[in-house]
């Protein structure tokens, strides 16, 4: 018998694309989007590399779910993603019907909670601080390195 994959599983695998991104000189944040216990999607941050502010880790893994799925809506899927994600990625998952949405870290700055749950669509189920300390310190060492 196979054993099942946890929700730590999938964030240790959204890190690895953290770590990625980190390696690139980008923030460090990667995502992957799990559909009936599969990863059909990974991404880091690309913001740096394609010159685009858009380009955070969870909208590219939106595209590339959406492109495996054939369809933009994700009510099935579960985003794990290493840190809380912005207003503009959270609004992005409201227009694919996130079905959950696992993060790390909390962004107090710039994280969508700041400004309200609203941005999630309703249906949404959100778990929030797994790997926290681990992705929290990725982020930290980030800044940290680019201040030296």
């Amino acid at each position: 018998m196979i054993a099942e994959k946890t929700d730590e599983f999938f964030m240790r695998e959204a890190l690895k694309e953290a770590r990625k991104a980190f390696d690139k000189g980008e923030v460090p944040v990667g995502a992957v989007v799990v559909c009936k216990g599969r990863i059909i999607a990974r991404a880091h941050n690309l913001t740096e590399t394609l010159t685009d502010v858009t380009a955070h880790a969870e909208m590219q893994a939106f595209t590339a779910a959406a492109d495996y799925l054939g369809g933009k809506y994700l009510s099935e899927c579960t985003l794990y993603v290493s840190l809380e994600p912005c207003v503009m990625c959270a609004g992005a998952s409201y227009w694919t019907q996130l079905g959950r949405l696992v993060f790390g870290a909390r962004d107090g700055k710039r994280g969508y909670s700041t400004k309200g749950p609203s941005f999630l669509h309703p249906k949404t189920k959100v778990a929030a601080g797994l790997l926290e300390k681990e992705s929290s310190r990725l982020i930290s060492d980030f800044f940290k390195q680019k201040r030296e």
